[in-house]
């Protein structure tokens, strides 16, 4: 019955958003199919990112999984069909009524997710100091940004096991560990605050969640110093009066930030729904924290949690995973080339990747030696690359491209002209 259940569950993954058209390829990928191990579409090769592939709910589900078992259990609800947590976005929603000659019309705008505070004014003020095209508002550019950052820095298979690929018992049980571990020490939810407001605050002794009495330090300032400015800990500019600032409490309330500098430090996106994770003095998104702790593989982009795997091409790789990124085939052992930094067999590099050679028109083979001048190529032989008026030999030597063509001197060039 387990096993069935699994299967079911696995079915319904890869039948999740299927047909979803690239965001990236328009077009030219025929539909969203998610291939059996890699987090890519069959089609196109795209990342799930790149295709309208999530809907808000799986969305919520998702983040409410990550923050279940965590002090932040108070943005996520259970569903009443399974139990399951589901994140409680703030959504927002803003009517402002436009000038007319006759009727007043109104203008709606609505945030797919703003910050959770009860001041609305203030989340608006936030989404404000956001730049233009990164302003979750429904339908535009920003709203997909923001879609594609919770799939790109929060992986469902970087928190929830059933999400991976063929994990052994005991690579479960690691990885459940892991995830307890990164949500008891690292995992925050940004804060937005007006810094005077904090600041007033910051003067009287409070409780932390283990219990014990500690005292916040004057914001961005020494204490002591009440009028000391509020300078952002990344840029290091000082904000402005009146502006509201993101805290991370895992940081310390001592730091803050511009909303648009609360950013991952390795890909500096912005943190998605300001869901942030901290180590070493460090902002750092879902995918990229968990990049500092554990091996992540090239192939199915999954943490490696096994004490085997190997190493290749500056990348990690489970064992059964560094295949070619075209057919699969394992090339343990196999002759291999590197395609934009993927790797592919011999045969499919041929077939769907050499060059043709200018001199003879055939396949150049990925182990011949070649000679390359702008878009054209030639086997780096005495029959191929010569001189197409006299056929002199041309290796070592000077030569003048001309559409396509060898030539060995200005003397070849006229008579090849005349």
């Amino acid at each position: 019955m387990d096993l069935e259940k699994e299967v079911k569950k696995m079915t319904l993954g890869h039948e999740q958003g299927a047909g979803a058209p690239c965001l990236k390829c328009k077009d030219k990928c025929e539909g969203f199919e998610l291939h059996f191990w890699r987090k890519i579409c069959r089609n196109c090769k795209c990342g799930q990112e790149e295709h309208d592939v999530l809907s808000s709910t799986e969305e919520d589900k998702k983040v409410g999984k990550l923050f279940e078992d965590t002090k932040y259990t108070s943005l996520i609800a259970k569903l009443k069909t399974d139990g399951a947590p589901v994140y409680k976005r703030n959504i927002v929603t803003l009517t402002n009524p436009i000038a007319a000659k006759k009727d007043a019309s109104f203008n709606t705008i609505t945030y797919e997710w703003a910050p959770p505070v009860q001041n609305q004014a203030l989340a608006v003020r936030y989404m404000e100091l956001l730049p233009k095209e990164k302003q979750p508002v429904a339908g535009s550019e920003g709203a997909q940004y923001r879609k594609k950052q919770l799939v790109k820095q929060l992986p469902a298979h970087d928190q929830d096991p059933a999400k991976c690929h063929e994990l052994s018992a005991n690579e479960v049980k690691q990885m459940e560990q892991f995830v307890k571990k990164y949500k008891n020490e690292a995992l925050g939810v940004g804060d937005v605050k007006l810094p005077d407001e904090l600041e007033a605050q910051s003067k009287e002794p409070n409780k932390n969640d283990a219990g014990e009495r500690s005292t916040t330090v004057a914001v961005g300032s020494v204490a002591g110093q009440p009028d000391a400015k509020f300078a952002c800990f990344r840029c290091k500019l000082n904000m402005k009066k009146g502006d509201p600032a993101v805290f991370a409490e895992r940081a310390g309330y001592d730091k803050l930030w511009h909303p648009a500098c609360f950013v991952c430090c390795i890909c500096s996106e912005l943190l998605v729904d300001m869901i942030y994770f901290w180590k070493k003095g460090k902002l750092y998104c879902g995918r990229h924290y968990c990049d500092t702790e554990k091996p992540r593989c090239a192939g199915c982009d999954e943490m490696i949690f096994s004490n085997e795997y190997t190493q290749a091409e500056g990348q990690n790789w489970h064992l059964k995973h560094f295949c070619c990124f075209e057919c699969d085939c394992v090339l343990a052992g196999e002759i291999y080339v590197m395609v934009n930094i993927k790797p592919v067999c011999k045969p499919c590099y041929v077939k769907f990747h050499a060059v043709v050679c200018q001199g003879c028109h055939n396949v150049i083979d990925p182990e011949a030696q070649r000679v390359t001048y702008g878009n054209y190529n030639w086997h780096a032989t005495s029959e191929c690359f010569l001189c197409s008026c006299c056929g002199k030999c041309l290796i070592g030597e000077k030569f003048m491209p001309v559409e396509g063509m060898l030539l060995c001197s200005v003397e070849c060039k006229k008579k090849l002209m005349s």
